[in-house]
């Protein structure tokens, strides 16, 4: 760790001068000559006081005052009257707090991108019969790859051959390991168990969910909060009066006639003490914390102003299809209603192959599957394709409007009544069919609505473009007590618009509700791109349960940084105070006021620790009595 550590500019600057500052304590406790430990002073001056001085100089140019430059001229200040040790102390404490800064920012982001180390370098690709050694990175969607047992997958992508078991906890917080067969997805970086796997590459070295997990600590590194924000605002016309008011402790006391060295001195003690140091770090160091340490538990939140925001929900609405069902839907009965059966599950599996909502991947493998001229995917209504000269639209029953047959409307009656998704299958705008899909909730559904109304003191909502039937009994298996039912994608967008709710969803559908929610949550893994870009966090894992053990750590998160600052605050209060009416001694102030700084870096740094994600764990799968609907 501290090999790591001494990488660090800032760690190796500060360590100079910790050994100067010593050495010349050393020298002039020791009865040396003076200019011995004084060129040992100035040297740690040097040492510690270079950086902050070039960024404080370098501010004054855009221009703007920072508190930097306040450390440096106080410890110029107490060189001037002879100060040195004090000066030199301040000099050193200062370097040491800005040094575990650095160290915290590099320790919350290592947390997470370290996990590219458990990408591979190469990887087999599979390639007419042959097997071919390549660089991992090269690796293109559509490429067949080879994973061998206790080999790690080289890139994200779908299992076509073999049966195994594989370890997702580095990406997913999951402990045990998962069965994956063909069909299933599986992630680059995760550890392959004893079966051998044939995978078909998704998504190039770049696009990852590992990739992408290093992208946004990075991003979340440089975001900054709302009361970050806020701070460094006040930061700039706050330390403009700082140093007016150690002007004017300088010279009013002058004069009227008092001493100039004890004067100087008090007015650098108020300077050093007033200074906003331990404010200015009180809030984003837990804030990242708190996003490395959700993003070890497979929960990927995109910055700390999001962690923030995260802290603030009192609500939660959740989607239904892939959300609070798994996701994977089966047919459980077709109804023909003109031509046979066959024709029909040629061209619903011809329309649906190329769609990304998890019915449409089920429709996609019910029929041989044709050639296919146009293909449009329409948000919350289902897809129309272009198949063997025939226009074809698959989806919701939505699409009959305008449609008169009694027959179509009587079998989607039918169907809705026993608790199915419903599909309804238009050729050349003649009704074919109707097709009845089941869905079973997820195990963990019940237990995190649970945790989230005790949390938020409100009962969470459901939001589906399903029927209201199949609404309602999904919403009573996971315990909701609310469903709001047939809603479009822009519905949803203006049911959550100016609340303080959160959102979460899967698939294309859902992008304008998580983007208006307060908070969108997208499940990770299969859910689509454009999902995934419009939240705010992640789900990499899945599940349902790190939904209230991310809100409870964006809590804590913002518990710490309020007590950071109220410390910070009251230690300057006191301080001040001190040096004002009575009479503080200038190492005691340093002390004081650099301590305070270091002391709220170490109570952020401190949400790093595993002990501080809570999140309950279900190992009951709860299935609803009766066949469930799937949002469309």
């Amino acid at each position: 760790m501290f090999a790591r550590m001494f990488r660090l500019p800032d760690v190796r600057w500060a360590a100079a001068a910790l050994a100067l500052f010593v050495a010349g304590a050393a020298a002039q406790f020791s009865g040396a000559p003076a200019w011995v430990w004084t060129a040992a002073y100035a040297a740690c001056y040097i040492a510690g006081g270079w950086g902050p001085a070039w960024e404080g100089v370098s501010a004054l140019l855009k221009p703007r005052f920072e508190v930097d430059l306040l450390m440096v001229l106080a410890a110029l200040a107490a060189a001037a009257i002879g100060q040195w040790f004090d000066g030199a102390l301040l000099i050193v404490i200062f370097a040491t707090s800005g040094a575990l800064e650095a160290v915290l920012t590099e320790r919350t982001a290592e947390s997470v991108r370290s996990l590219l180390e458990h990408a591979p370098e190469r990887a087999v690709r599979l390639a007419d019969g042959r097997e071919e050694d390549v660089d991992a990175a090269a690796l293109v969607p559509g490429d067949m790859v080879l994973v061998r047992p206790g080999e790690r997958i080289p890139a994200d992508g779908t299992v076509t051959g073999g049966e195994s078991e594989v370890d997702e906890s580095t990406l997913t917080g999951e402990a045990l390991p998962g069965r994956k067969a063909p069909g299933s997805a599986v992630l680059a970086g995760t550890l392959n168990g004893t079966g051998a796997l044939e995978v078909r590459v998704s998504r190039s070295s770049e696009d990852t969910v590992l990739a992408r997990i290093a992208r946004q600590v990075e991003e979340a590194s440089e975001a900054k909060s709302k009361t970050q924000l806020t701070i460094e605002r006040i930061e700039q016309p706050y330390s403009l009066a700082v140093v007016g008011a150690t002007s004017a402790l300088i010279a009013l006391p002058l004069v009227f006639g008092a001493a100039f060295e004890p004067t100087l001195l008090r007015a650098m003690t108020f300077m050093i003490v007033a200074s906003p140091c331990a404010i200015v770090l009180a809030t984003m160091p837990p804030l990242l914390a708190a996003v490395a340490l959700a993003g070890r538990n497979g929960v990927l939140v995109k910055s700390g102003l999001m962690m923030e925001r995260l802290a603030e929900v009192d609500a939660a609405a959740f989607d239904k299809t892939g959300t609070l069902t798994n996701g994977e839907p089966e047919v459980d009965r077709i109804a023909v209603l003109d031509g046979d059966e066959a024709r029909l599950r040629n061209l619903v599996a011809s329309a649906e192959v190329r769609s990304e909502h998890p019915i449409g991947r089920v429709l996609g493998r019910i029929g041989p599957v044709s050639p296919v001229e146009s293909f449009a995917a329409v948000p919350g209504r289902g897809v129309r394709a272009r198949v063997d000269g025939v226009d074809v639209a698959v989806g919701h029953p939505v699409l009959l409007e305008g449609i008169d047959h009694a027959a179509t409307r009587q079998a989607v009656a039918e169907f809705e009544a026993a608790g199915l998704t419903v599909a309804v299958v238009i050729a050349d705008g003649r009704p074919l069919g109707v097709i009845g899909l089941t869905d079973a909730v997820r195990p963990e559904a019940a237990l995190a609505v649970s945790d989230l109304r005790a949390q938020l003191g409100s009962a969470p909502l459901l939001l589906t473009g399903d029927h209201g039937s199949a609404a309602r009994r999904v919403a009573r298996a996971a315990g909701i007590e609310r469903a709001e039912a047939a809603l479009l994608p822009g519905d949803k967008a203006d049911r959550l618009a100016g609340t303080r709710t959160l959102y979460v969803g899967d698939g294309v559908n859902d992008a304008p509700a998580l983007a208006a929610s307060h908070v969108g949550v997208a499940m990770g893994g299969t859910g689509s791109d454009l999902a995934l870009q419009a939240a705010d966090v992640v789900l990499v894992g899945r599940r349902l349960t790190a939904v209230p053990a991310a809100v409870d750590l964006a809590r804590r998160a913002r518990r710490v940084a309020r007590v950071n600052l109220a410390f910070a605050a009251a230690v300057i209060l006191v301080l001040a105070s001190w040096d004002l009416f009575g009479t503080l001694p200038l190492v005691l102030g340093v002390a004081g006021h650099e301590l305070s700084t270091v002391i709220v870096g170490l109570n952020g740094l401190r949400l790093l620790s595993s002990r501080h994600w809570r999140e309950r764990r279900s190992g009951t799968a709860a299935r609803l009595p009766e066949p469930v609907a799937a949002a469309t």
